[in-house]
Formats: structure tokens, C-alpha cells, sequence
């Protein structure tokens, strides 16, 4: 079973209870700040239930077999919080379960559109009795802290139903980890404050055992039954309660054939480490309050309205493949979820639709996600970078530690402290550190934001500079050396000179150097240090082979012994789960794009010759045990000309989480992967880059296609591309006027003269080769 095909939304029809692991994933909503799993209505049966508040985690111990000085002593982990989505039913004392009685027909549809997950169930119970139940349910992109959920139920017989609506804490599950700390951690983590009930309304509240952070969750609820003969509320009867776990509401009423009950459900859910229980009851109340005064049908029209304007300036249309139509708005619309009211949290590499990496935010964000919000919501990437900036404290007290000046962000993090135990490729890549201070420029320059500039900007970029004049030193042959990292290939750990850390620590030196004079008051950095960080960029190491004529990813790394695809079988993919780190680390081999990422965000730096030659040679060791890869192989392929190759990498990106390709979904969506997918279409295929803060494109069709199309922002002018085989045309959406380049000549928009142009043919290249077994994958 699987997927309808349909452009602007994601339906399963039919049950499929072995599959529901992966529909609760990829049915997931969220705001950014209260995330969904798609579980059903019942609550069973499940995969893996899941509700989560950005940012609210639990702590446990990181212990070590040997201490070591600066290794992370506490880890953390995402929290399943009070689960508001559940709604049972009872027919005639028969409760509604999926797995007994027959579902006759039974369907889920996420509408790209309305922002809701709906569902459609014709059920039979066993004893014979037939309802048709309705629902939807939405996480609100307007009222931040507000979730709600309609339930109807239509009995085709007259039938007495009892609908029971729950908050519940503390919900049993299996923790999908290997870590017994973890696990413990998980078990039960919330502790009962505070539980109300009154009416048709309950709050619970609850603080961690091990993090001390506090939540709310609360909910109302209105209910009418409706019909031609129904004498309405007459029989209809409610009751509440509220426990230290659990808060119920109860409706039970007689419903005559043809006749509905109408149940809406508002939520409300809030969580701080500083405020107290009576406050974050007094929030929650108030978003209850708000949701109710805008009603379900106002929630729903505020819901499309958000939705309409984010399509109109993010959305990508596909000619010739229906399926990929479809993938690519799933992709755009799950980063919307992630990131469009996170407000200073982390965006986790899963978003907030699984306990996948255990809710943590990696570089991922920076350099996957966030170039898709800059260039289409980006307030929510200006947000996500105000908490990179919030944390500044934490990063520069693990700079301390480290030995070093300025700030060292962490590999991995919910709060901001590094809780990564593995040095080489956690404590070692400090790569994050500049790819913060990228993902700040490239907004910067996307949005001229002179507040964020001046509040915030200005110090990242300065203490993430700090940090690069303390790790990197001048050699009298190399010039400035970045020695001792991990790049983002993880296959490769402890290497000097990796060609990505040293170009983003360039460009972020740069940055920090134009920063501090723009702002002097904010930096605090003299004139002499802001030349030192102008000299180490001008004399940055870039290791070139002279004799293959390529550059090599890291020192030396062309020298390695190769590895032996031939004799590899696929099932001893990913490498990591089957050969020992040491081996792989000393091999040309590589997990995730490294030298070709750095060809994508500074290819500034490299002549199309070099790309090209680059490309060819990593082509043929990179295995892509990183769903981080394929989106960024899409990229560069497409610019040297593979673009038949750049479209499969494209479609290994979009699919990998609807057709489940590393078989890990049910832990949650891949986010970067995702963005991925936009970046092999507008980065790929539409050749859109950003160098130095200049917009250009350089636009081709791959032959898959019959034509698409795409939309953006750029310093507050919506634009569209339109691209068939022959030409490309440029108009602007809103605004008035954009000046950018097309295949290097450049053009000038205004908003009643679009510009086409006539686009060169791609070089005729042969398609390199890939590591045996590792070609792109679609299914």
C-alpha cells in the first residue's frame, strides 16, 4: 500500500496497521512549537505516539569507562509530553478500535493547503452497528500555542455514542534506543503539579524529574448534536475530571440516524524553565481563551490564509512527473512545520515529528533548512538564528573548556550545552561554529535586517571569528592551518585543513572583520584584531593535488588506501554499523557530501573546471550513508552538467522519507533531507546562488521534466522562474524591481516587464561513476 498521487496533498487509504510507524511521520503537524505524530484519533492502535514542545527535554548522565577533561557530562533528550489528540468513541458500549469490528472504508489526507490532517472512517462494529466518523485536526501556524481538533461523529442507525476526550501524561511506550540511561530517563518523566477541571475545561501541569523544566497543557471543548429531528442538548450528557496524569471529558448522548455530533476540541500547551505553575497555567488558559474566541471555522481560515501567502512565495511547480509534484510540496511544507513558529528554539533535525537523533538540532539546520526559510519565510530562519544567539553564553564556555576564545556551538544540542559524547565527530567539528556564522550572512544578505544585523548578527559573527583566530595558526609554507577537525564527512575525523572548514571559517572571518567595523559599539574587537582575522582569511590553507588535479577533502585524504567497493554487499550498508570507525577513517571514503558541499556554498571559490574534475573524483566514493548527501551531489551535478544524475540524486532526496529509504521513519522525518530536495530544484536545476550577497541563476531542464517553475524572496521582492527546455522567463510576484544574473549576463526585472531568456545547452559529459551499489536510489 501506499500513497495516492495528488499535487497538493498526502493520502492513505486503506489501514495498513504494520504501516502506521511511517504514517504517523509523515502525517505529523506542527507549528515549531507544538509538534503532532499522526496517530490516530483513538490513540490506537499506534506505531509510536508523539507529542513534543520545542525545546522541553529531559536530562540523564553521559558516564564514561575513562574520564576525559571537556567530554559533555549530561546528555538530553526530546519528552513525549501530555498527549491532548486523543478522542475515543463508544458505540452502544463498543469502543471504536481499528483492529475489531471492519473498517469499511477508512482514510487519512494531510492538505498541503489548509495546513490539517483529515481522516474519513465508514466503521461496522462487531456486533453490527455503523458510524461514519470525521476529523481534523490542526497545530495553528497564527495562535502559536493553540492546537484543535473537530470530531464528528454519524451514526446510520439510531445509537447511543459516548465520546470520551483526553489530556494524558506520562503515556506508555517502547523508547526506541539502545541507551539504558535513556531509556530511564524517558520512563514517566513527568511529575503532576497542578490539575483542574470545570466544566468542559481541564489543565494538567507538570515539571521533569532530572531537567526541572515545567509545562501546561489544557483543553475545552464545545459540542452540539445537529439534525432534522434532533431536540438538541435535551439528552445529551457531560461530565470532567481531572487526575495527577490524566484529564477526561465525557459526552454521551442518543443520535438519531442522519443526525451528527459535533465535537471541537482546543488545545493549548506551554512550557518555560523559569516561569511558575500558576503562570504557565495563566498562559495556557489565555491561548485557550483566544482559540475559542476565533472559533474552529476562524482557526481554519487563519490556518489557509497563512498557508496561501506561504505558497505564494515558496511553491514549485512540476510539469511531467505527478509523483514528484506532490514529494516536493510534502518537503516544503514540513519545513514550514518545523520552523514557523519555533521563536528562539532549535529547529531538530527531525522537526518536531518523531524522538528521532532524541530531538536534537545539528549544522543541519543551518546549511539545509535555513537557506530554504531565508528565501521563503524568513522571519522563522531570522528566529532560529536568534537562538543560536541566545546560546552564545553556553558556546563560549565550551570554547573555555576547549582552550580556545570566542564560541564553540555544539554538534549536537537541545538547550544549546553540547550533549554529543563522540569526540571526532562531535567536539571535533567545528565546522558548526561556522556554518551558524553562515547561515547569519547569507540572511543577512537575503533580508538587509539592519535590527538583526546590529542585535544579533554582528556578535555571532565576531565571537564564532574568535574562535577560528584561536584554533587555526600561521605556517610560513600553507599559510593560515585549521588542523585537528572533523568536516562534515563523518567518515573522516581528526584531519588538518579540511577544504569546507577552512572556506566557511574564510567567509565567516570576512564577515566578522565588515561586522565589527559596521558596528564597532557591538563588537568590541580593535583594529588590530579585526586585521588578524583579515590576514588568517587571506592566507587560508586550500589543499590542491597537483597531480590528480583535484582537491583533495582534507590533507593527504588522496592518498589514502581505497576502499574496496567491489567487495562491499549492500547489506553492510551504512558503513558504520559494520566496520570499525579506524578503518574507515584512514580510506577514501566518504559518508556524506564534504568537498562537493563546499563547491555548493563557496563555489566562489573554484573554476568550473575544477568543479567538474571535483565532482568526477568524489563522485566515486561517496556512499551516502547521510540522508545530508543526495540533495547536495543534485546540486553540484546539475551545475557541471549530470543532469540526468543530479535528477536522481533529486529524487533520492525527496523520496527518502515517503519511501522510507534508510527505513527509519517512524523515528521521524529527515528535515535536511527535505530541504535537500528544494535545494536540488532551486540551487540544482535553477542554479540559484547567493556568493558575496549577489542573487544569480543559471537555470536548465532536466530531461525528466517538461518544465518547472519556482518562487522566492530576495530582500522583500517575491520573484518566479519559469524554466522549460529552450528558455527561462523572471517575473516578480510582489514588489517592484530585482537586478540578478541568468547564465552570467545580467537582467533586470520590474514588475510589468518579466525577462526570458534563452538557456544554454549543458556540456555533454559522461555520467561519472558511482561506489558499486550506491547509485541513487528511488524506492
Amino acid at each position: 500500500m501506499s500513497y495516492t498521487i495528488e499535487p497538493w496533498q498526502l493520502r492513505w487509504q486503506g489501514l495498513a496497521v504494520d504501516q502506521l510507524h511511517r504514517t504517523e511521520s509523515t502525517f505529523a503537524l506542527s507549528n515549531g512549537h507544538i509538534g503532532f505524530r499522526g496517530t490516530l484519533d483513538e490513540g490506537e492502535p499506534r506505531g509510536l505516539p508523539g507529542t513534543y514542545l520545542n525545546g522541553f527535554y529531559e536530562q540523564h548522565q553521559l558516564p564514561y569507562g575513562e574520564a576525559g577533561y571537556g567530554y559533555p557530562e549530561a546528555g538530553q533528550t526530546v519528552v513525549n509530553v501530555t498527549d491532548g489528540k486523543i478522542i475515543r468513541l463508544l458505540v452502544e458500549d463498543e469502543p471504536l478500535d481499528m483492529r475489531y469490528g471492519n473498517a469499511i472504508e477508512h482514510e487519512r489526507t494531510l492538505d498541503f493547503r489548509s495546513g490539517t490532517l483529515r481522516r474519513r472512517t465508514v466503521w461496522e462494529s462487531p456486533t453490527g452497528r455503523r458510524v461514519i466518523v470525521r476529523s481534523e485536526r490542526l497545530v495553528s501556524f497564527t495562535q502559536r500555542a493553540v492546537a484543535a481538533i473537530r470530531y464528528e461523529v454519524e451514526p446510520m442507525d439510531d445509537l447511543q455514542l459516548v465520546v470520551q476526550s483526553d489530556l494524558l501524561a506520562n503515556e506508555p511506550t517502547v523508547h526506541r534506543t539502545n541507551d539504558p540511561r535513556v531509556a530511564a530517563a524517558l520512563d514517566a518523566p513527568l511529575v503532576n503539579e497542578f490539575m483542574m477541571a470545570e466544566k468542559s475545561r481541564a489543565v494538567l501541569c507538570h515539571h521533569t524529574k532530572a531537567s526541572g523544566l515545567r509545562m501546561a497543557a489544557a483543553m475545552d471543548h464545545e459540542i452540539e448534536v445537529v439534525g432534522p429531528e434532533h431536540d438538541r442538548y435535551n439528552d445529551l450528557r457531560t461530565e470532567i475530571r481531572a487526575e495527577a496524569d490524566l484529564a477526561r471529558f465525557t459526552a454521551a448522548v442518543d443520535v438519531r440516524a442522519g443526525s451528527c455530533l459535533k465535537l471541537t476540541k482546543y488545545l493549548g500547551y506551554g512550557w518555560s524553565g523559569k516561569r511558575s505553575t500558576p503562570a504557565l497555567r495563566a498562559q495556557v488558559e489565555a491561548a485557550l481563551a483566544g482559540a475559542c474566541q476565533t472559533g474552529w471555522e476562524g482557526l481554519l481560515q487563519e490556518q489557509r490564509d497563512f498557508l496561501d501567502d506561504f505558497w505564494q512565495v515558496a511553491d514549485i511547480e512540476i510539469e511531467g512527473d505527478d509523483e514528484l509534484q506532490q514529494a516536493i510540496r510534502f518537503a516544503l511544507f514540513h519545513i514550514l512545520q518545523a520552523g514557523a513558529r519555533g521563536e528562539t528554539r532549535a529547529i531538530p533535525g527531525k522537526g518536531l515529528t518523531g524522538p528521532g537523533y532524541d530531538g536534537h538540532a545539528f549544522w543541519d539546520t543551518e546549511m539545509f533548512v535555513l537557506p530554504v526559510l531565508t528565501y521563503t519565510l524568513p522571519d522563522a530562519a531570522r528566529d532560529a538564528l536568534r537562538w543560536r544567539h541566545s546560546t552564545l553564553d553556553k558556546a563560549r564556555d565550551r570554547a573555555k573548556v576547549l582552550g580556545l576564545k570566542g564560541a564553540a556551538f555544539p554538534w549536537r544540542s537541545i538547550n544549546g550545552a553540547e550533549c554529543s559524547a563522540y569526540w571526532p565527530a562531535g567536539t571535533a567539528a567545528f565546522h558548526v561554529s561556522g556554518d551558524v556564522a553562515y547561515a547569519t550572512q547569507q540572511y543577512l544578505n537575503a533580508t538587509n535586517d539592519e535590527c538583526f544585523d546590529r542585535d544579533e548578527a554582528t556578535e555571532i559573527l565576531v565571537e564564532t571569528a574568535r574562535l577560528w583566530a584561536s584554533l587555526g595558526h600561521h605556517d610560513r609554507h600553507d599559510g593560515f592551518r585549521i588542523d585537528g577537525v572533523t568536516g562534515p564527512d563523518e567518515y573522516s575525523a581528526i584531519v588538518d585543513n579540511n577544504v569546507y572548514t577552512n572556506l566557511i571559517a574564510q567567509q565567516n572571518l570576512r564577515a566578522a572583520a565588515d561586522a565589527a567595523e559596521r558596528h564597532p559599539d557591538k563588537a568590541n574587537a580593535s583594529a588590530e584584531e579585526i586585521a588578524t582575522w583579515r590576514r588568517a582569511a587571506d592566507e587560508m590553507a586550500i589543499p590542491y593535488d597537483e597531480m590528480l588535479q583535484v582537491h583533495p577533502q582534507a590533507d593527504n585524504f588522496t592518498k589514502h588506501a581505497e576502499w574496496d567497493f567491489e567487495n562491499t554487499p549492500e547489506e553492510k550498508y551504512p558503513l558504520l554499523l559494520h566496520f570499525p570507525y579506524f578503518d574507515l577513517y584512514r580510506r577514501q571514503v566518504i559518508k556524506q557530501a564534504d568537498l562537493v558541499l563546499a563547491m555548493h556554498v563557496r563555489g566562489d571559490v573554484f573554476t568550473p573546471e575544477e568543479k567538474a574534475r571535483n565532482f568526477a573524483y568524489y563522485e566515486a566514493r561517496t556512499v551516502r550513508d547521510s540522508s545530508l548527501s543526495a540533495g547536495t551531489q543534485a546540486v553540484l551535478a546539475a551545475e557541471v552538467g549530470h543532469l540526468d544524475l543530479a535528477f536522481d540524486y533529486l529524487i533520492e532526496a525527496v523520496y527518502t522519507d515517503l519511501h522510507d529509504l534508510h527505513s527509519n521513519v517512524d523515528n521521524g522525518l529527515h528535515m535536511a533531507s527535505l530541504a535537500g530536495a528544494w535545494m536540488a530544484l532551486v540551487a540544482g536545476f535553477g542554479g540559484m546562488r547567493d556568493h558575496g550577497g549577489e542573487l544569480t541563476f543559471a537555470p536548465r531542464l532536466p530531461a525528466a521534466l517538461t518544465r518547472f517553475s519556482f518562487r522566492m524572496a530576495f530582500q522583500g521582492t517575491r520573484i518566479a522562474i519559469d524554466v522549460c527546455e529552450t528558455e527561462a522567463t523572471y517575473r516578480i510576484v510582489d514588489g517592484t524591481e530585482l537586478r540578478t544574473k541568468h547564465h552570467g549576463e545580467p537582467i533586470t526585472i520590474t514588475v510589468d516587464q518579466p525577462v526570458t531568456m534563452p538557456i544554454p545547452k549543458a556540456p555533454e559529459l559522461e555520467r561519472p561513476k558511482s561506489p558499486s551499489g550506491r547509485e541513487p536510489r528511488r524506492h
